[in-house]
């Protein structure tokens, strides 16, 4: 039976305001716990999306004064991305999904006769999977990804910033000397940082969070609950024989929406 977007979607916007600092988007990142916020004016009109990694983008982690002064008077409005990509509720799943693979994006805004009403994002469609019924070849080492952005416990915050921007990668994975996970710092590690100066000292090792992991032949399902239940967009991939070798890749809500969008999947039938 085909499913639609009103099916899948969070009714409602969690807005902020055009002129808001990046440390009050910041805030509310944090508080409402999601990737991005939808830019609206005084009408509910919604006129861009501004995501943590936005706030990355704009390197406000400058440890030069000059450059965070400058960073400081920016708002919502200069760094948000527009226009805002969106689908009427009536659009079936497997058509959203093709557009956030096609425009390599996040989030879609909902619109309902043109007026915003929702958000569906990657989140969503894990959720989705998770509460699905499991389907054939749909393993942890079917869909993962073998390339891993890596560093050592030691690198300053500022420069694994700076390498998420330009690799486009939202988590970096720490190791130790040996290639032993030591955990992982990803945007949201780095929010509490806004508008701050920090402290050429400060490592990833300081502030990253301990890495979620999962064995390589769990089912899809598995990697999309343990994702939901706790808040993560990725979990590292290992061989649960032997967890102590270097990681064998890593998995993503990307990469399950992917594995959606194929031919051959279940959501496609």
């Amino acid at each position: 039976m085909t499913k639609f977007v009103k099916d899948l979607m969070h009714n409602g916007l969690i807005t902020c305001k055009p002129n808001a600092t990046l440390g009050e988007v910041a805030v509310l990142l944090n508080k409402h716990r999601v990737h991005a916020l939808v830019v609206a004016d005084d009408d509910g009109q919604a006129l861009g999306i501004i995501s943590d990694f936005d706030l990355l983008a704009g390197e406000w982690l400058s440890s030069d004064s000059e450059s965070l002064s400058t960073m400081r008077t920016l708002t919502a409005a200069d760094l948000m991305s527009q226009p805002v990509d969106s689908v009427e509720t009536g659009i079936s799943l497997a058509d959203a999904v093709k557009t956030l693979i096609d425009k390599d994006i996040s989030r879609l805004l909902v619109t309902e006769k043109g007026k915003p009403v929702g958000v569906i994002s990657l989140s969503d469609f894990v959720a989705s999977v998770a509460g699905s019924q499991k389907a054939k070849r749909e393993t942890v080492g079917d869909v993962m990804s073998d390339a891993i952005l890596v560093c050592r416990g030691k690198t300053p915050l500022t420069v694994a910033a700076r390498a998420m921007t330009s690799t486009g990668w939202r988590s970096v994975l720490v190791v130790d000397a040996k290639g032993i996970t030591l955990g992982v710092i990803s945007g949201k590690d780095l929010l509490q940082f806004v508008g701050r100066n920090i402290d050429p000292q400060k490592t990833v090792r300081d502030v990253m969070h301990p890495a979620l992991t999962i064995d390589i032949t769990a089912s899809l399902r598995e990697a999309a609950d343990k994702m939901i239940q706790n808040h993560h967009h990725r979990l590292v991939v290992i061989d649960a024989n032997d967890p102590d070798t270097f990681p064998l890749g890593i998995i993503s809500s990307t990469d399950i929406v992917a594995e959606m969008a194929r031919p051959d999947s279940v959501w496609q039938k």
